[in-house]
């Protein structure tokens, strides 16, 4: 991976916002403020830097990816990624803008594309702490404020808000749902970053839950309708929250348009993981905001066929935070219950928010 210089930076600042830019500072994001408790992996490390332009102090994120097995191997698969969030970020309301894209040279100067070896996006900067903190708080025996409730009502309006607009083309709701099988960051590049075994986790489970996500797909296959707006990683990692209800969202990924139900799984199981870890199954504070995102988002979108369409995408993210790469720390119940909750869900003809702990045994 490039490693960045103050000379290199201060020249690339100089040449990108004009000759009066300064370098003031620059950091490693923490991982503090980036990462929770239980997830490890990344594919990258964002830099912030505090820079002047004149009088003006500015702060923005550098970001770049690192190669990796979940279809980043190749620089081309990197730069396609941070091309795509150059072109996208700035489209979606609420998220953070996209300033700039670059690459670094075979020196290590941030330089135009034409002599690229790797890829980075600079973005503005947004204050405000990950929902993941609001997790685990709760997590550890703390009261449900009423503001959590108002937050989970906030992100589930968000995305029923987002989602209103519509797409029609067929063939790229059918190129989503591929990519939701095939994609290296989705269900068959996590299923071959799993351990040959892991305990109870064999091939021939993750063989089984590839071939039941892929009958999903038949399944959705005529559902074109239903292409939308996303964010498509929409997880607490990717949204920071300031005073009350005002947030930000970060670093939404693989595809503009998609099925809503990759959203409003992607933030929910959230609450059943974080909830799984503490006391064995869906409760509590837990168990009342899960049901209210559902609730709020059905009833603030009118899509009550997200249900019918939800079980490939929970597969996909409980093979996320069940996976050993992603989340180590696990115990074997809780990646047990996880692939209970996989399996149940793709078994069953629609997803029935009550029926959680039915589904995770």
């Amino acid at each position: 991976m490039p490693t960045l210089s103050k000379q290199a930076l201060q020249q690339y600042l100089r040449d990108r916002f004009g000759p009066e830019s300064t370098l003031v500072s620059y950091e490693v994001i923490g991982k503090a403020s980036s990462k929770g408790e239980q997830k490890r992996y990344g594919y990258g490390t964002p830099v912030k830097l505090t820079f002047r332009i004149g009088r003006r102090l500015q702060s923005t994120v550098l970001e770049t990816m690192k190669p990796g097995p979940f279809g980043h191997e190749h620089m081309a698969d990197r730069a396609q990624a941070i091309l795509w969030d150059y072109d996208s970020y700035g489209r979606l309301p609420r998220h953070v803008k996209a300033l700039d894209v670059g690459a670094f040279d075979g020196k290590q100067a941030l330089f135009s594309v034409a002599e690229a070896r790797e890829f980075f996006v600079l973005n503005e900067w947004a204050g405000g702490e990950s929902y993941h903190v609001d997790l685990e708080r709760l997590a550890k025996g703390r009261a449900l404020r009423l503001l959590d409730r108002r937050r989970t009502i906030a992100l589930a309006r968000y995305l029923a808000e987002i989602h209103g607009t519509k797409r029609r083309d067929t063939d790229l709701y059918k190129r989503r749902l591929r990519e939701l099988i095939g994609h290296g960051e989705c269900i068959m590049g996590l299923t071959d970053s799993y351990p040959k075994r892991y305990g109870f986790i064999t091939g021939d489970l993750l063989q089984a839950v590839e071939e039941a996500c892929n009958r999903w797909r038949w399944r959705l296959h005529d559902k074109a309708g239903r292409l939308s707006q996303v964010h498509g990683d929409f997880h607490p990692y990717n949204v920071l929250f300031r005073a009350g209800t005002d947030f930000s969202v970060l670093d939404r990924s693989r595809g503009e348009w998609g099925e809503p139900a990759d959203d409003v799984t992607a933030m929910t199981i959230n609450y059943l993981l974080t909830s799984l870890i503490r006391w064995g199954k869906l409760r509590g504070p837990f168990e009342s905001l899960f049901r209210l995102f559902w609730e709020t988002y059905i009833e603030a979108s009118g899509d009550e066929d997200v249900t019918e369409t939800a079980a490939p995408f929970f597969a996909f993210r409980g093979l996320v935070v069940a996976s050993p790469v992603w989340y180590p720390n696990l115990t074997i119940g809780v990646r047990r219950k996880l692939f209970r909750f996989i399996e149940n869900v793709l078994d069953a003809p629609r997803f029935e928010p009550e029926r959680v702990n039915e589904y995770c045994g």
